[in-house]
């Protein structure tokens, strides 16, 4: 049945995470980073509230106030600052350096010591990301903000890192765990806006941006996701499904942004994407441990 199929819900996620990069870039150009954080924070929180069934649990209201913060309030807030700063394919391409992050993040949080063939395929994803940066280039001498950018677009991988060990320790409904966490984040957005900034009334096109990335990017997607792993009799195998997004979002940024998409990107991509599921593979075939 259809609406019972895991890869139904991981096709999904991956169309819409795939277009991520291309709604991000587009809706930067005329809406304030700020700004939209607060705004797509709130379309996602309604969307988490209102889909399990408006309830709110005493119980992990602390544990969501960190949560909250980490996302999608400090990882959107970082994210949509390096996209402002960088061109879509390299921003999106050093966002998904996450698992490199996880696996750094997993030895002093949970004492899971990598692998030797972990290390050499974060060895591999580390030249994908000099590759993107174009490390030939000084960036030091004329791309100080370009630098800056890949500084907050591999931070941002980072505090998604950290999140995502923080969520698996948590037991709570993922639906509940969602919206309270969402909840707090649009929470921290608005007193940042009213802090550091002023409230925007946008533009057609921002204002479309704005529901787009609010409903599907940080909102209904990862409710599809969520049942994609659900139904699945094998999470690991839809899980590395996600990573072909990455390769869409390249057709997107080229064919709706215009950007001509650079040889260096592309490579680095591969090499992040080949670093991180390398390992795995090669250990599935019984060629190591």
């Amino acid at each position: 049945m259809l609406l019972k199929n895991p890869y139904f819900y991981a096709t999904l996620s991956i169309l819409f995470w795939s277009t991520a990069a291309t709604a991000f870039k587009l809706t930067l150009k005329t809406v304030p980073f700020m700004f939209l954080l607060l705004c797509s924070s709130v379309i996602s929180f309604l969307i988490f509230f209102s889909t399990q069934k408006g309830t709110f649990q005493i119980k992990g209201m602390l544990n969501s106030a960190l949560m909250g913060f980490l996302n999608p309030f400090l990882y959107y807030l970082v994210l949509f600052k390096a996209y402002s700063l960088l061109s879509a394919q390299e921003a999106m391409a050093l966002n998904y350096t996450w698992p490199l992050s996880l696996v750094l993040l997993s030895y002093p949080l949970l004492g899971q010591k990598p692998s030797s063939k972990t290390l050499l395929g974060m060895g591999v994803s580390f030249i994908g990301v000099l590759f993107i940066a174009k490390i030939w280039e000084s960036p030091w001498k004329g791309r100080p903000t370009e630098f800056l950018g890949m500084a907050l677009a591999i931070g941002s991988s980072l505090i998604w890192a950290l999140y995502w060990i923080l969520n698996v320790k948590d037991k709570r409904d993922d639906k509940i765990k969602m919206a309270q966490n969402f909840f707090f984040g649009s929470l921290y957005s608005a007193l940042f806006v009213a802090t550091f900034s002023n409230f925007y009334w946008p533009e057609i096109q921002g204002g479309l941006g704005i529901l787009y990335i609010g409903f599907f990017e940080m909102g209904f997607t990862f409710l599809f996701w969520l049942k994609a792993l659900k139904f699945s009799d094998n999470t690991a195998t839809v899980g590395r499904l996600i990573f072909i997004a990455p390769f869409f979002s390249l057709i997107w940024i080229s064919v709706i942004t215009g950007e001509v998409i650079n040889l260096s990107s592309i490579i680095g991509l591969i090499l992040i994407v080949l670093g991180i599921l390398g390992p795995e593979l090669f250990k599935r075939s019984g060629h190591g441990k």
